[in-house]
């Protein structure tokens, strides 16, 4: 069993090996638009991941963690005249402290499930509103970055550097995608996801663990969003923290595999070949990606009907990385199950909470 998981992942990690090194063979600079397309939205869907995937912590507002970042560089840039290296690192910043006030603020009052996937959603809208409405934020006409395709300006002369730059930042999340997963910050997400009150039990800080998986993915989705305005140089309320960008950030995981290391980046890739070849095979008609992605979203939730969002994340999950689930569930039910016998020897003894109770 175990034989056929490894041999899958490495089957699924070569195509998408051989996916990314197509630009460099297919001198198309459509084709070559279409792969820089994919690998923002992978990065996006990365950053849900974190929290969606591991923490089982179900976003429907990722699009204010992209969105912050892409208007925070490009007010810097344009306002401030900062340099474009500079006025991204800060963005990135911007996008890991409005994650971790959401979170922060979500989890003081004990949201998860629905409820939290209904904050983000409207945060999300509150910040599209605010960005439509002030001058500073470009109103409803956005911000664009003026064309100075130089390195200096995080601006490339061709779209193949493009595309290289956002396949190292790619790189860098998968890398970092992976080092949570075999870390014991990893292990705490996987421990709230199936149980957060036997993960409470056996002492583990869940708000604190939560906030900290905020905060990364906000500076993760930030990621994305300072690379979106650097390749496309403008930026508006609709596409920064409208909810398509909150349902792309979403889908990729779901469909490629919630909670596992490659399953965002196959989904991400997945999704927007079958909308591209729908799109062309009709014309281009404009808004059919936008209708394929109400099908698949009604998909998703016809199959999983039968889960609450505050119940269960399993249904999000694919079934071979249920097994995982499975035995960290039940390591966890059993270490609950020791302390609790644990805690009734010691009350008999006279040494627990309930001492003198058992005494004449």
């Amino acid at each position: 069993m175990i034989k056929r998981e490894h041999t899958g992942n490495v089957i699924v990690a070569v195509l998408l090996g051989v996916c990314a090194l197509l630009p460099y063979f297919v001198l198309s600079a459509a084709w070559t638009g279409f792969a820089i397309n994919i690998l923002i939205f992978s990065l996006l869907a990365l950053a849900w991941n974190i929290t969606g995937g591991f923490g089982g912590m179900m976003s429907f507002g990722h699009a204010v963690l992209f969105g912050s970042s892409a208007y925070a560089t490009a007010m810097l840039q344009l306002h401030l005249g900062l340099n474009a290296w500079l006025a991204g690192a800060v963005a990135l910043a911007v996008g890991a402290l409005v994650g971790g006030f959401i979170g922060a603020l979500s989890f003081r009052y004990g949201l998860r499930g629905s409820y939290f996937a209904l904050v983000t959603l409207a945060f999300a809208e509150v910040f599209r509103v605010l960005a439509s409405s002030f001058t500073v934020t470009g109103g409803g006409q956005g911000l664009s970055l003026p064309l100075g395709r130089e390195l200096a300006n995080l601006q490339f002369a061709s779209r193949l550097d493009n595309y290289t730059f956002v396949l190292i930042l790619v790189l860098i999340a998968l890398a970092i995608t992976i080092a949570v997963r075999r870390s014991r910050f990893g292990a705490y997400l996987i421990a709230i996801r199936e149980n957060e009150e036997a993960a409470k039990a056996l002492g583990i800080n869940t708000f604190r663990v939560k906030v900290l998986a905020m905060t990364l993915s906000g500076a993760m989705a930030g990621t994305a969003g300072v690379a979106y305005l650097q390749t496309f140089l403008f930026v508006d309320s609709q596409i920064g923290f409208g909810t398509v960008m909150s349902f792309e950030a979403l889908l990729g995981p779901i469909i490629g595999g919630a909670g596992t290391v490659l399953g965002p980046i196959l989904g991400s890739l997945v999704l927007h070949t079958l909308g591209e070849v729908a799109r062309e095979s009709i014309g281009g008609a404009p808004g059919l990606n936008l209708v394929f992605y109400g099908v698949v979203l009604l998909i998703i939730c016809a199959s999983c009907r039968t889960v609450s969002w505050g119940s269960s994340s399993r249904a999000a999950v694919p079934k071979r990385s249920r097994r995982t689930s499975d035995a960290a569930r039940t390591r966890i039910d059993q270490a609950v199950r020791r302390r609790g016998r644990r805690g009734q020897c010691l009350a008999r003894r006279g040494r627990g909470p309930h001492r003198g109770t058992h005494r004449a």
